[in-house]
């Protein structure tokens, strides 16, 4: 008599190709769907927001963006660990290096990743942020 462990094995290999074989039969005999109007299918985009034009809410804006650069390069840029630092870094240094991560001119494992994921205007923000940081008393 076989163990009951080999019973359950043979019986799963036997009943996937059923399952497998009657859930394509059931595919193929459903209905085709029934057509939609086009206005249904592709609604209307919403409108897009207004620019941000306050200084202030742009600066928020930016240090909102700079928080996800903290777990790899610190706190304000100071990274405490191979991960290079960012803080004293000047603003056009900054934003022409994630630049050059999205376009693949500047080649990294990461960056390339993060940088892709970010407008330039966003690139802009991020760049502000940090290159004010160093002027900023500590």
């Amino acid at each position: 008599m076989l163990p009951k462990k080999n019973v359950m094995l043979g019986l799963v290999f036997a009943v996937v190709p059923l399952f497998q074989a009657s859930s394509t039969v059931i595919a193929a005999d459903a209905p085709a769907p029934a057509a939609t109007p086009a206005a249904v299918v592709a609604p209307a985009a919403p409108p897009a927001p207004a620019p941000i034009t306050d200084p202030v809410k742009l600066r928020e804006r930016g240090q909102i963006l700079a928080l996800s650069c903290s777990g790899c390069h610190g706190t304000d840029g100071k990274s405490a660990s191979i991960i290079p630092s960012i803080y004293g870094k000047t603003t056009g240094y900054i934003e022409s290096a994630l630049r050059d991560f999205k376009s693949g001119a500047r080649m990294s494992t990461v960056m390339s990743r993060h940088a892709k994921g970010y407008t330039d205007d966003e690139i802009h923000l991020i760049a502000e942020y940090f290159g004010n940081l160093s002027k900023k008393k500590n």
